[in-house]
């Protein structure tokens, strides 16, 4: 415990810190709310389904409490991790921003209406289809973060590392199953979070000397 209480008095002894871990904070504000507005224009100019390679030919699964919480324990996990090093919160909470900000552009570029769903016997989790905007379909989120989570920590830990490439492939599988996102959702998704990411480790530098400087496996190099 003491250990944890010096790192964060160390890191907010740093100036440069500071100043980063504020920005961050803002830019996560920034882009919450540029995505909600974009989500509901994407809904509300949204047009017809189309046939998929794979919801055409599988029914739809009441996958609706994972698809949920599923990605709660997620986050409360990668929470824990940034929490346990604060420096490497900045350049974190920074790629997560762009990543919001960069999927909030795509779901405006192509108005296409979510897959239409047949509810299975003894579905029960319509409300919470009612939790998601619907049509900010392209790239999957639930996908894209776990990813994004996988690429940050594969240099620090490969535990961390495969728990979030399991995890991202998982929900790649669950969003399918419930019919929530076409194929090409979650086929894109690992290739622009790859790019995003790569766009974050030029874009914040400094904040990614600080992210690896915490923990680094030499394994991983």
């Amino acid at each position: 415990m003491r250990a944890l209480v010096y790192k964060y008095e160390y890191a907010f002894r740093d100036r440069k810190f500071v100043v980063s871990f504020i920005i961050c904070l803002l830019a996560l504000a920034a882009a919450f709310t540029f995505n909600f507005y974009t989500s509901i224009y994407a809904s509300d100019v949204a047009s017809n389904q189309v046939t998929d390679i794979i919801l055409s030919n599988i029914p739809t699964y009441d996958v609706d409490m994972v698809f949920v919480y599923g990605p709660i324990f997620v986050w409360i996990f990668f929470i824990a991790l940034l929490l346990h090093e604060p420096k490497r919160i900045p350049f974190a909470l920074k790629s997560i921003a762009l990543f919001i900000v960069i999927r909030a552009i795509f779901t405006t570029m192509t108005h296409l209406g979510p897959y239409p769903y047949v509810i299975p016997p003894g579905y029960n989790g319509d409300w919470m289809r009612s939790l998601t905007f619907g049509s900010d379909l392209f790239f999957s989120g639930h996908t894209g973060f776990p990813f994004l989570m996988a690429l940050m920590f594969r240099k620090v830990n490969k535990i961390y590392y495969y728990i979030f490439i399991t995890a991202s492939l998982f929900f790649g599988t669950v969003v399918l199953l419930g019919h929530y996102h076409y194929t090409i959702d979650v086929a894109a998704a690992f290739f622009i979070t790859y790019s995003i990411y790569v766009l974050a480790t030029m874009w914040f530098k400094k904040d990614r000397e600080m992210f690896y400087s915490t923990e680094m496996n030499p394994e991983f190099c």
